[in-house]
């Protein structure tokens, strides 16, 4: 999604999100969503305000995408050398202003790298269908202007689920020994409106098999629970809410807690704000002893781990083992109702030739 580095892109960040009927449906959406935009803003501002001026996540992304591409022309000498762009859904830099980025360096082949793990319509779907709008829109990135491949998806990568149990091992350390193994693990995830679950999108399925390969990493060396935050608007959204465990946790006497934000590749307003602000400070009230697992950020196993996922992606593309898409990718949801999502991935399954595959046919 991005995040304002600064408290003066605040309101445009909220208005694109707000705007985005793929993230949050609303109805009237073009008339609501300024509105909502305008009444959240001074609410939003302080928050970053309250994490230090702005979000971190572009340092934390450009950062992953550098050291990733210093490994990736060691393991792939054959495609090096290799650069990363930065695509944000609804902060600076945008699709477009990756795109001409891309196009000023005469780039010809690319690879569509979701930093969502776990896949969603309402966030990887909604970045590549902004990718699909603006390839046929401005014709550079169309018609095998760029020859492109994605990865969509890598819930249950090896090194990722390393990365996460690393930083839960470490997280742990902080409770005294005797109290270490009944500590509960509380993986917490960006949740969804209950709509876009029930018609059949794949996310909340494979956060549940990230948090099961993590704790199967761990031995199940402790309790754990699958929670979900950032619930926006009064519809529906996928429960249990993450505050409101803890509070139920409280209740039952469970008061060592270990937070661990499991859909997320590095710090922003949900961990630093939401988790480490809000929701600490109702566990100081509860007596909840509250630690959180640190994000991903500079770890070298997690930036090894995307390397090699890119590496035998590109390997394994060039030999002609895979597509330019898995086959999960091309699969819409049943209850889709987004004619958008099946022009974008039938594109996607061409490279991005799309008209032209069907000329030369």
């Amino acid at each position: 999604m991005g995040g304002p580095s600064t408290i003066p892109e605040v309101h445009d960040f909220l208005s694109r999100l707000f705007h985005d009927h793929d993230l949050i449906p609303l109805p009237f959406q073009s008339v609501l969503a300024p509105v909502i935009a305008k009444r959240r803003t001074p609410q939003i501002e302080k928050q970053y305000t309250d994490i230090g001026g702005g979000s971190p996540i572009l340092k934390w992304t450009k950062l992953q995408g550098e050291e990733m591409c210093k490994l990736l022309d060691e393991l792939n000498p054959e495609t090096a050398p290799h650069k990363p762009y930065v695509a944000f859904r609804y902060a600076k830099p945008l699709t477009e202003d990756c795109l001409e980025e891309m196009k000023a360096d005469g780039v010809t082949r690319a690879i569509a790298f979701t930093q969502y793990p776990q896949y969603s319509c309402s966030t990887t779907g909604s970045s590549l269908n902004e990718l699909y709008r603006l390839a046929k829109k401005d014709g550079y990135g169309d018609k095998g202007s760029i020859q492109w491949s994605v990865l969509d998806r890598w819930p249950t990568n090896e090194g990722l689920v390393e990365a996460f149990a690393h930083n839960v091992k470490t997280a742990l350390q902080q409770y005294p020994e005797e109290r270490r193994k009944d500590v509960v693990i509380m993986f917490s995830a960006h949740s969804l409106p209950l709509e876009i679950v029930n018609r059949g999108d794949p996310y909340t399925a494979e956060v549940a098999a990230t948090v099961h390969a993590v704790m199967s990493k761990l031995n199940f060396s402790n309790p754990y629970r699958l929670t979900w935050q950032s619930k926006v608007g009064p519809k529906a959204w996928q429960g249990p809410q993450t505050a409101s465990a803890i509070e139920g946790f409280a209740k039952i006497g469970k008061k060592d807690i270990c937070l661990v934000p499991i859909a997320f590749t590095s710090d922003h307003i949900e961990t630093l704000y939401e988790l480490d602000i809000e929701v600490q400070e109702e566990a100081e009230k509860l007596g909840i002893h509250l630690t959180r697992a640190s994000s991903l950020n500079d770890s070298p196993i997690f930036i090894r781990a995307i390397a090699d996922l890119v590496s035998n992606h590109l390997r394994d593309f060039e030999a002609g083992k895979i597509g330019p898409t898995g086959q999960q990718l091309l699969l819409r949801c049943p209850g889709c109702k987004n004619p958008k999502c099946g022009k974008t991935k039938e594109w996607l399954a061409t490279g991005g030739l799309g008209d032209a595959v069907a000329a030369q046919s």
